[in-house]
Formats: C-alpha cells, structure tokens, sequence
C-alpha cells in the first residue's frame, strides 16, 4: 500500500477543506462547504477534461485508469533484492550442471522478462544479440509507461483551462443577465462572480491534486521496474560469460544504495 501517496493527497484536501470552513465568521463551520459546491463547475471542469483526454489518447489507455491506480498503490511490486537472490541461485546452477540446467527454473519464473532472459541464454544465443533483446525490451516498455504518465500530464495541463474556459461562461452570463438600470441591477454581482470562479478552483485541484500525484507516481513505479529489469539483464549476461555466484552478488549490489547493501553510507 503507497502510505506516502494517501496521505499526500487525503491531507491536501482536508487542509483545503479546512482552509474553505474558515472563510467564514465563524471558525470552521460547515456550512461554508456549500460555497464551493457547483453542478455546471463539476460538469464543465470534469467532462472537458475527460472528453479532451478521450480525444487524444487510445480509449483502451483511457478505460485503464482503475488499473493505472492499482500500480502506484503497490509499493512492493518491485523488489530488486529477491531479484538479486533468485540471479545468484542461478547462477549457482549453471556453475554446476551448464546452462540448460536453467531450462527448468525459466519455467517456473512467473516474471515475463525474467523467463524470456533465462530462456534466451539457455538456447545458447549470442551474448551481444541477447542483450540488445533485453535492452530494447526495457526501452519499449519504459516508452509505453511514459505515454501512461503523459496522459496525467494531458490531465494536469488541460484541466485549469477549462476551469477558466468555466469561469468565463459563468462572467459572460452574469454580464449578460445584469440589469443595471434597475435599483438592485447589482446586487447579486458578488453571488454571480464567486459561482464563476469556483471553476478555476476545480480545474486547479484536478490538475494539482489529481492528475499531477499521479503521473509522478507512475513514473516512480516504471523507474522501480526498470531498474530491477537492468539487474536482470546485468545478472543473465554475467551467468551466459561464467561469472563467480559470489562475485556476481557483488556486482549486483552496485545497483542498490549503500544502506541496502549492508555497508556505511559513502
């Protein structure tokens, strides 16, 4: 469970709310909620946001948001130390019996990546072949969780827009409906102009409290994987060229900070 990114988010909008009750005179009312709260704003910020990413990503991308989510929240998808542990056993294996004693173990590897890498060496391919295989593996990859992220950006970038496109029909029907020949021609003017703005606010909150957490969570997650995906490519042309188990852990400890190998911080 990410800890970080649900008390980021649920924290910032509890201060807002916080900051909304107080605006009043009387100190944190409820009753200053409803301030906030309109259907045309929602409709207006929300509805063109969506419709706008509709239009400029593939529909399957868009429909998997409920996925999208599932992956920033799992903060232990990723764990380069088994990955380490499960390439040293490797290659333990392959030291003992040669590289078709890893045939078995491929087949048992639930990982995609890790299974083709295993199965790549053990077929006996060329060492440069199979790693520019793997690498253009992790480039592709990377490149689609990229576009994934840049949805949320798409997200974070049109959402105050519309919020502003909101605020201004909100002003151009208070304008249109004013009567100022009239003794009260003005008198809601102050009522009107706070219903217009409350779009800017939402279209803000969208970008910056929505849309914004999520594409950097994303990409936290695709760095994680790419990183493990490195140790794994790393770890499998170690095993192909004969490496030592010992010296192959060693090797793979570079990858991860210096309080996760054991040692003093540099």
């Amino acid at each position: 469970m990410n800890i970080t990114y649900i008390i980021g988010v649920i924290g910032a909008f509890l201060i807002m709310v916080i900051g909304m009750m107080q605006g009043g005179e009387q100190f944190l009312t409820p009753e200053q909620i409803g301030n906030f709260a309109d259907g045309a704003s929602i409709f207006i910020t929300i509805g063109c946001t969506i419709m706008i990413l509709i239009g400029s990503f593939p529909i399957k991308q868009v429909t998997s948001i409920p996925k999208h989510i599932g992956i920033l929240m799992n903060t232990k998808r990723y764990d380069p130390m088994n990955i380490i542990e499960q390439l040293v056993n490797l290659a333990q294996i392959a030291r003992k019996n040669g590289l078709l004693a890893l045939e078995e173990q491929g087949n048992k590897q639930e990982d995609p990546f890790f299974k083709q890498c295993i199965m790549l060496i053990v077929d006996n391919n060329d060492a440069d072949q199979v790693k520019d295989i793997m690498m253009n593996d992790i480039e592709q990859s990377s490149g689609r969780h990229e576009s994934v992220a840049g949805m949320y950006d798409k997200g974070s970038s049109v959402a105050p827009a519309f919020g502003m496109v909101g605020t201004l029909v909100g002003l151009i029907n208070m304008l249109k409906s004013m009567d100022m020949s009239s003794a009260d021609g003005s008198s809601n003017i102050g009522t009107s102009m706070g219903t217009a703005l409350i779009t800017t606010l939402y279209g803000c909150v969208l970008a910056h409290m929505i849309f914004g957490p999520i594409a950097q969570q994303l990409r936290q997650r695709d760095e994680e994987e790419v990183l493990c995906k490195l140790i794994i490519v790393e770890g499998i042309m170690s095993i192909q060229a004969g490496a030592n188990p010992k010296f192959l852990r060693e090797k793979l400890m570079t990858f991860m900070q210096q309080k996760q190998r054991g040692e003093a911080p540099a």
